[in-house]
């Protein structure tokens, strides 16, 4: 745990009693503070006095008896409309925050400490990519023998990791939820992975969106700066960050695309990982050959993550051979097997279009399992990566209606995902993939994605098992 600094002999709401509001409680009273806390969950303020917190309905006490409220960022404060409890607290003027800005608040007073080799934080965020750059930049490290933890939006929260030690690295996936509320952020490495439209009706538009990653770099100010930079805002935030073209203080990265200019640039191309520095390249890695890194949008990861290990002393043998090492994260272009030239991949994290697109175009020959809880649009915008699909195999609610947008790409209803792999698996044939990326949400049949993903590597196993 990170005792909360600065707290000591105050009187703190915290409101929101999840996985970080609980720890965020549990830390500021070993900081000395005094919590209050709420929930508009019966079951959380439950679970919340089980551990012995201090319950209090923030709707109705005195603001002027509190000195903060930490918000959990689930919570809206801004956009569609502040929730009612932290509108009062802004109204009288109670400073609010979250356990993000708690963090770097108290991760300042561990870096005072007599360290030879202080600890240092890097802190990943964008739109895609973010869990799967963060777990990578960890296992990369770990695989080196570097000291290091992983927290935010994965793995633990960030206040129930353990005091860092000499040399540790604390590597951090922030959302953008996290990023706009935090009153403190000091990354010594940043990462920005790219920008597409999510949330939107939280940040009050793209716009807001991009503000509140770009929040991470401009109230930061971290010693480095790695940005994708194939979308205009990473551009613009590489721009704004750098004093002249070849400030290696920013790693400029990209997945498809050659970097030229001075500065220090990492970039994949064609399977090839490239590192130049000063206009001539220095490293090339191919990454083809690494599972559990497969297609366009994994490259443009093991670019961020090259870039941050470099950033850190290692050496390009050591990051290779660790690349080379990543097993992929659960249920995100998971290699689950391969049998009779045949290989099964788990992507049940995409579960919208764009990330659907992704998985698509990371592979040549597929058998396609998709459906769920579709979205608005359906899967019209996948039609121009349909010509990598041999079949089409759909299930949940809106199999028929992604019937209905599949145009002449062969299809098979089969509403469940049992159905679907053993229907794929009987007809694919060598060197294709069964690839489940179901484009929607799994709420129609599964309690989350993460429960499809368990089912789909459940039925792959019980049909190769079946044919063995």
């Amino acid at each position: 745990m990170i005792p909360v600094q600065g707290y000591h002999s105050k009187r703190v709401g915290v409101l929101g009693l999840g996985r970080s509001g609980l720890a965020t409680c549990a830390a500021l009273v070993a900081g000395g503070a005094t919590v209050l806390a709420w929930d508009d969950s019966p079951e959380a303020r439950d679970r919340a006095a089980a551990q012995g917190i201090t319950l209090a309905d923030l709707g109705s006490v005195e603001w002027h008896g509190l000195d903060a409220l930490i918000t959990s960022p689930g919570i809206a404060h801004l956009y569609p409309a502040p929730n009612r409890i932290i509108a009062a607290a802004m109204a009288a003027g109670v400073p609010v925050d979250n356990d993000i800005g708690l963090f770097f608040r108290s991760f300042a007073t561990i870096r005072t400490m007599q360290f030879d080799q202080p600890p240092k934080v890097v802190a990943v965020t964008g739109s895609n990519g973010k869990s799967t750059t963060t777990a990578l930049i960890h296992h990369v490290l770990g695989a080196a023998g570097r000291p290091v933890q992983m927290a935010g939006n994965i793995g633990k929260g960030v206040l129930s990791i353990d005091p860092p030690a000499e040399a540790e690295v604390v590597v951090l996936e922030l959302s953008s939820y996290q990023t706009e509320l935090a009153r403190a952020l000091t990354p010594d490495i940043a990462v920005f992975t790219n920008l597409s439209p999510d949330h939107l009706d939280r940040h009050g538009g793209m716009g807001g969106y991009f503000a509140a990653k770009r929040r991470l770099f401009a109230e930061g100010g971290p010693d480095r700066a790695v940005i994708g930079v194939d979308e205009a805002e990473g551009r613009f935030l590489a721009g704004q960050l750098g004093e002249a073209p070849e400030d290696a203080r920013v790693i400029r990265i990209s997945s498809g695309q050659k970097l030229v200019g001075p500065g220090w640039n990492v970039f994949a191309r064609k399977g090839f990982l490239s590192e130049y520095r000063h206009g001539r390249q220095v490293v090339a890695i191919d990454l083809r050959p690494f599972k559990g890194l497969p297609g366009a949008h994994n490259y443009q990861n093991a670019c961020a993550a090259y870039a941050v290990a470099r950033s850190l002393g290692l050496a390009p043998r050591l990051i290779e051979d660790a690349l080379a090492s990543f097993t992929g994260l659960p249920h995100r272009s998971q290699f689950v097997a391969e049998a009779a030239g045949v290989a099964y991949v788990n992507d049940s994290k995409a579960t919208n279009v764009e990330s659907a697109a992704k998985a698509l175009q990371a592979f040549e020959r597929i058998r396609w399992i998709a459906g769920g809880l579709g979205k608005d649009g359906g899967i019209a915008a996948l039609a121009p990566h349909l010509d990598r699909v041999s079949k089409a195999y759909l299930i949940g609610h809106s199999a028929r209606d992604f019937a209905l947008q599949l145009g002449d790409t062969p299809h098979q209803i089969c509403e469940t995902i049992d159905k679907a792999v053993a229907c794929a698996m009987a007809e694919a044939q060598p060197g294709e993939t069964v690839l489940l990326a179901p484009a929607a949400a799994s709420f129609d049949q599964f309690a989350d994605f993460e429960a499809r993903g368990e089912a789909f590597m459940a039925a792959v196993r019980t049909g190769l098992a079946n044919a063995g």
